[in-house]
């Protein structure tokens, strides 16, 4: 399961989305995330399917390997399916046993739901896999700038939030070994109740913990080494400029986001195969 986990994670690829500005995909990648809530119909979803299809196959980063991070969520995405299919109210009772009652408005919000869990995590994948750490910086930077008149420090934000980024595979990798060498030396990592499993997580989270903070540590001292004083009077040896195609990604957008805003607004269409 740890190996399976692809967040955060740099594909090298040579495509359109890799040499997109970041401030382009961060901005995107949100309008396609908030037009994910926006909808309620198969119609509106399709859209979404293709659009986001389309972008898959134009990033060049292979479907199975974007496939393989859902499989860290899938006890997640299970769970929330149950919880909506069974405690959804509605009229239209298609099951019921005992307490339990499966109506037709919670199968709709529990698929629906599914959907677009799956759809949010890849979208937001995407976005890792053809941005650099030190382009998603700059990017979130770049669009946060304006809050600097306010008092906000956002060359310090950016900068938490691109070491998060980078620090969450090498945090998985350092679980996966400590994992591993407990195993050797013959601990039981996978039997025995929810108390029992909970307990055998201790002997892989205290050494995940002490290697958590000696990474940590030993980053900060690189940083102060370096004279690092934060980013103010910083310049960019690759400064952020729009380009024709940067232009380009971002009509497609506004084009995909107006047309599930239609539709998930304004067109009641709903359309179940079962």
């Amino acid at each position: 399961m740890i190996r399976d986990m692809t967040i955060g994670q740099y594909y090298p690829a040579e495509s359109i989305m890799h040499r997109l500005d970041p401030r382009v995909k961060i901005v995107c990648t949100l309008l396609f995330l908030i037009s994910l809530f926006m909808q309620n119909s198969i119609l509106g979803y399709m859209i979404a399917a293709v659009f986001l299809t389309a972008v898959i196959k134009i990033s060049k980063v292979p479907f199975r390997y974007i496939v393989k991070g859902l499989k860290a969520v899938v006890v997640l995405l299970l769970f929330t399916v149950v919880m909506n299919l069974l405690l959804t109210q509605g009229e239209n009772v298609l099951f019921q046993f005992g307490f339990l009652r499966i109506t037709e408005n919670g199968l709709r919000v529990s698929v629906f739901m599914a959907i677009r869990l799956i759809f949010l995590i890849i979208g937001s994948s995407l976005m890792t896999f053809t941005t650099t750490p030190n382009a998603l910086t700059d990017g979130i930077e770049s669009l946060l700038r304006p809050l600097n008149k306010i008092g906000v420090p956002v060359y310090e934000v950016a900068m938490m939030m691109s070491i998060a980024l980078r620090f969450i595979p090498i945090l998985l990798e350092e679980t996966d070994k400590i994992m591993k060498a407990q195993i050797a030396r013959g601990a039981d990592l996978g039997s025995g109740n929810i108390i029992q499993k909970a307990k055998s997580m201790i002997p892989i989270l205290v050494p995940l913990f002490v290697s958590a903070f000696r990474r940590a540590n030993d980053l900060a001292m690189a940083m102060e080494a370096r004279c690092y004083q934060g980013g103010e009077g910083r310049t960019k040896m690759k400064p952020l400029i729009y380009r024709h195609r940067d232009y380009a990604a971002y009509v497609v957008t506004a084009i995909y986001f107006a047309a599930v805003f239609v539709i998930g607004r304004y067109v009641p269409f709903k359309l179940w195969i079962f």
